[in-house]
């Protein structure tokens, strides 16, 4: 059954994913309908990225309810990583929608050099672009809120889709306003728009599969962090010379392993009382869903 903390943190994903789905679909029939009335290549592409966000929307709501199942025979440590699965996912469909922008408005590029001349876009196109850049900007802020108060690498990167997206409306209306108003030669902007657009967003893309990547390689949080537990460790009462301390995030939640040296003639239940503080002072610390297993090294004191 889950805790209330966890019920709520699902619910609040939840609801910033729903939003998000609602308000992307929106955007992906204004902006389809703006493009093809306002000839616009740029816009038709930029209503296939809202398009993808819909697509990470539900992924993001599936693995945050899958995520944030209890513990049990066969997941000790709970289902966290799915979570990360989830955000990775994320990051493999905004990759693969960059490449793709980045493709077509590269043909785009090419034919407009051999002489192709592309229609005219229209002011509805730049009206469209601009209403997503206010819509997805303000959904970006809201969902990466979310996200950082729910600790959920999910939701951030499903935060950074919508900014994608806000960035290449931005390039989208810069873009299609300079062809518009300039025409001949500078209607080659707005398919140059489109792929500045892209490398934005396979940046981004990049940045947030290594993030997860760490994670599912179960890299350490960081000898910063290390350092931190070891003095948490140090400061409790008949507890020596913390060491071979191993981290590593499990979803929204982190695992602690560590050793730790005690008196070598204190009762096993001393010894085990001294295990039982440490980890609440660490479950303190870093929150009560903290998995922390601490061995008792036993040595002589002077």
């Amino acid at each position: 059954m889950k805790s209330n903390d966890d019920a709520s943190r699902t619910a609040e994903a939840t609801r910033a994913s729903v939003l998000g789905l609602i308000l992307n679909m929106v955007l992906v029939a204004v902006k389809l309908i703006a493009g093809i009335l306002g000839k616009s290549a740029a816009v038709i592409a930029d209503s296939v990225h809202s398009l993808s966000d819909s697509v990470t929307d539900i992924a993001v709501i599936v693995g945050i309810h899958l995520a944030g199942k209890p513990p049990d025979k066969e997941h000790r440590y709970g289902h966290g990583k799915i979570e990360t699965l989830c955000a990775l996912l994320v990051s493999l469909v905004l990759a693969g929608v960059g490449v793709k922008l980045l493709w077509s408005g590269a043909l785009a590029i090419f034919r407009v050099i051999q002489g192709e001349v592309p229609a005219t876009p229209g002011w509805v196109a730049v009206g469209a672009a601009v209403v997503s850049i206010i819509v997805k900007e303000w959904l970006y802020r809201y969902t990466l809120k979310i996200g950082a108060k729910i600790d959920s690498k999910a939701v951030i990167a499903n935060a950074w889709h919508h900014r994608s997206d806000a960035f290449s409306s931005i390039g989208v209306a810069v873009g299609v306003t300079c062809s518009i108003l300039l025409g001949g030669k500078w209607l080659i902007l707005d398919p140059i728009a489109s792929v500045i657009v892209s490398v934005l967003i396979l940046l981004t893309a990049i940045s947030i599969s290594r993030s997860c990547l760490a994670e599912l390689l179960e890299t350490s949080l960081g000898e910063e962090i290390v350092n931190e537990i070891r003095e948490i460790t140090n400061e409790v009462s008949g507890a020596r010379n913390a060491h071979n301390i191993r981290t590593r995030r499990i979803g929204a939640n982190i695992a602690i392993d560590m050793h730790i040296e005690v008196d070598r003639n204190l009762l096993i239940t001393e010894a085990h009382d001294i295990c039982d503080r440490i980890e609440i002072a660490l479950k303190a610390r870093f929150g009560e869903s903290t998995f922390v297993t601490v061995h008792c090294e036993p040595i002589l004191l002077d």
